[in-house]
């Protein structure tokens, strides 16, 4: 059984990370945390997910749920480096699932992923892991004069944009035709840029309540290639995540992502 504990845990995912945990075999919620000055503190965190009480209260520090050695650790976005921190001390997986990580978080995971292992993924989604192969896969195969153009679109209270998926989906553009992405990165077109060849471009579309949509479009001349995903329900990013820690935890330390899950699970 694995035991897990979730930062960001009264947010819309950790809710939902909540609930789909109670679905999910092998997999048990043993700790909650959230910010101390959250009013959720002192709660149970099944209450809040709309599954009734499971045991588990809020608290406003992690080091307090894992105290007796936690299994897996999944963080949102405020508290990565803290997680990273705490779960090597714990010697618990940690699991960040999230975008918009703030700067210097990759020395924090190298530091971690010495002594525990560690997954930083932008998106938890077993298609889009798969998405992300295949738009590496079909630009080293496609000529350069295929224009690349990701465009994303998220709901009006997403903060960062591009989205993280959609700028890891363009590295992986990058990386198929072994161009060096912050040179041929285009974040969108204002007036007039007459395209280069070789450029990824990027267009962000922010409304209404969409989950998740994402379209790398390869346009040829005379031709279009479109590899898209969809998410109808934010519960693949928490189901996936769920997965991905429950095959984490155990693992030898090191740096782990998506991939390498889908990977070893598909082959053995």
């Amino acid at each position: 059984m694995v035991r897990v504990v979730i930062v960001g845990a009264t947010g819309r995912m950790g809710r939902t990370l909540v609930a789909c945990a109670r679905q999910m075999p092998g997999v048990v919620i043993v700790g909650a945390v959230d910010r101390g000055d959250n009013p959720s503190i002192g709660r149970d965190v099944g209450e809040l997910a709309g599954i009734g009480p499971i045991g588990v209260q809020v608290v406003g520090e992690l080091a307090s749920a894992l105290a007796d050695g936690a299994a897996d650790v999944i963080a949102d976005r405020a508290s990565a480096a803290a997680t990273l921190a705490a779960a090597a001390s714990a010697r618990g997986a940690a699991l960040v699932g999230t975008t918009g990580l703030p700067d210097g978080i990759e020395s924090h995971a190298t530091r971690a992923s010495a002594v525990v292992p560690v997954m930083l993924a932008s998106n938890t989604s077993l298609g889009v892991t798969l998405l992300t192969a295949l738009v590496r896969e079909c630009a080293r195969l496609l000529p350069e004069d295929f224009d690349i153009e990701i465009v994303e679109a998220h709901h009006r209270h997403k903060k960062d944009a591009p989205s993280g998926t959609a700028l890891t989906l363009g590295k992986a553009a990058a990386e198929g035709r072994g161009s060096e992405f912050s040179q041929v990165a285009v974040m969108g077109r204002a007036g007039v840029s007459p395209r280069q060849v070789g450029e990824i471009s990027f267009a962000v579309v922010r409304g209404g309540d969409i989950v998740g949509e994402h379209d790398v479009i390869f346009a040829g001349t005379s031709e279009k290639v479109t590899l898209s995903h969809q998410a109808t329900d934010r519960a693949v990013f928490a189901r996936g995540a769920l997965q991905a820690a429950r095959w984490l935890a155990g693992r030898p330390a090191g740096r782990y992502g998506m991939s390498d899950f889908i990977s070893l699970k598909t082959s053995g």
